[in-house]
């Protein structure tokens, strides 16, 4: 059972036992120790497995893309491996420096204050999630636009697409996005702890702090632009691998190959893309809901779960969708390094390797049907010839 789930039981409990009296009261609440207990204790399982998926997943990506890079005949997907290679360490080190801390809350029975009484770790979690949510958003978005160069212009893609300048495109993308995610420690906006209290992130509702509102609006707008930056240049390069997979459509080998790898990288990217739409959009979308209704996750834990106001409901939903929305969003660091690099190496090969043996299985069975018909044809033949003499 989830965290919000063992809340929402907590205060239906409560409300029945305020109806039924005080003593009825006080053994619901009594019950519900035991069970708020036991939900800490498998909600904690929750983001130790995202942590270990993760971790996993980004090293073996990290690894693969160091071997690949190191071969002398790479040298035209240096740039491709080194932007796929920051996004996998931008994700590795999202989730080593996030996943620890929230894990700590949950064995905390979600008291942020135990391990964080100065509030310092509050501020630098938010900085960690603004700033590894937004460099693996435009980082998806630098590959994309890479790709679409490759594909559309490979002339100038050759003769001007370095490494040196893929390079420095990376580190600047780093240094903005942390130069941004600083803004509230001095003084721009705020971080402030999200429900269910085990996480922190940009307050959303709250327009007394000076240029909260510019901040949140703006994390959501960068967001929301680096989606459509990558959709619609992965768009471009699908047409443009179609296109040229029929110009170069024939018999031969290379054409063959051509036509396997365009398979295969269409289908990566149609991946990449609904990845990116199922984690992201929602919580970019949510956030500037959340701003328009000026509603915060951080208010849920001062609301009544079971008041008797429909404002109190409808912001308790809204905390709910966004918790999941931030984990749909934290999904995607795991997702990443499969759907841009480890299924393309390991699951399309695979699945290209069974259609190859399907088809020629296929071919043999036809090949041997026409041995046979074949072999009947000359045997009714030559019967036929020989009764012809006989017969005369």
């Amino acid at each position: 059972m989830s965290r919000d789930a063992c809340d929402y039981l907590e205060g239906v409990q409560t409300t029945i036992g305020e109806m039924l009296g005080a003593n009825v009261s006080k053994s619901l609440r009594e019950g519900n120790v035991t069970k708020n207990s036991s939900c800490g204790s498998v909600s904690v399982g929750f983001p130790i497995t995202m942590m270990i998926t993760g971790m996993v997943g980004n090293t073996l990506a990290l690894i693969l893309v160091y071997i690949s890079y190191r071969k002398k005949e790479n040298k035209r997907k240096k740039s491709f491996l080194l932007c796929i290679g920051s996004l996998a360490l931008t994700d590795l080190f999202g989730q080593l420096l996030t996943s620890p801390i929230v894990i700590s809350v949950y064995r905390a029975d979600l008291k942020w204050e135990r391990i964080d009484s100065s509030g310092n770790l509050c501020a630098f979690f938010g900085v960690c999630m603004t700033t590894f949510g937004l460099c693996a958003l435009f980082l998806a978005s630098a590959m994309a636009i890479e790709r679409a160069m490759a594909i559309t212009n490979p002339h100038w893609y050759s003769n001007n697409m370095k490494t040196s300048v893929t390079k420095q495109t990376l580190a600047v993308i780093w240094c903005l996005v942390l130069l941004f995610a600083l803004l509230p420690i001095a003084g721009v906006g705020e971080y402030t702890r999200q429900w269910p209290g085990t996480w922190c992130f940009i307050s959303t509702g709250d327009r007394k702090v000076p240029g909260n509102m510019f901040f949140a609006v703006t994390f959501a707008v960068l967001g929301i632009f680096s989606l459509l930056v990558t959709l619609s240049c992965n768009v471009v390069t699908i047409r443009g691998l179609i296109i040229r997979c029929k110009t170069k459509s024939g018999t031969s080998q290379s054409s063959k190959q051509w036509e396997r790898l365009t398979t295969e990288t269409v289908i990566q990217l149609l991946g990449i893309m609904c990845v990116l739409l199922i984690c992201w959009s929602p919580l970019l979308v949510l956030m500037l809901r959340m701003i328009s209704t000026q509603v915060s996750s951080h208010e849920c834990n001062s609301t009544a779960v079971t008041s008797n106001h429909t404002p109190g409901r409808d912001v308790h939903l809204d905390c709910n969708f966004f918790l999941t929305a931030i984990r749909l969003a934290s999904l995607n660091q795991i997702l990443d390094p499969w759907v841009y690099l480890l299924f393309r190496e390991i699951l399309l090969r695979k699945v290209c390797i069974v259609a190859n043996a399907v088809s020629n299985c296929s071919i043999e069975d036809r090949k041997e049907t026409q041995l046979t018909l074949d072999a009947l044809n000359k045997q009714n033949h030559e019967g036929n010839s020989l009764h012809k003499p006989q017969s005369s």
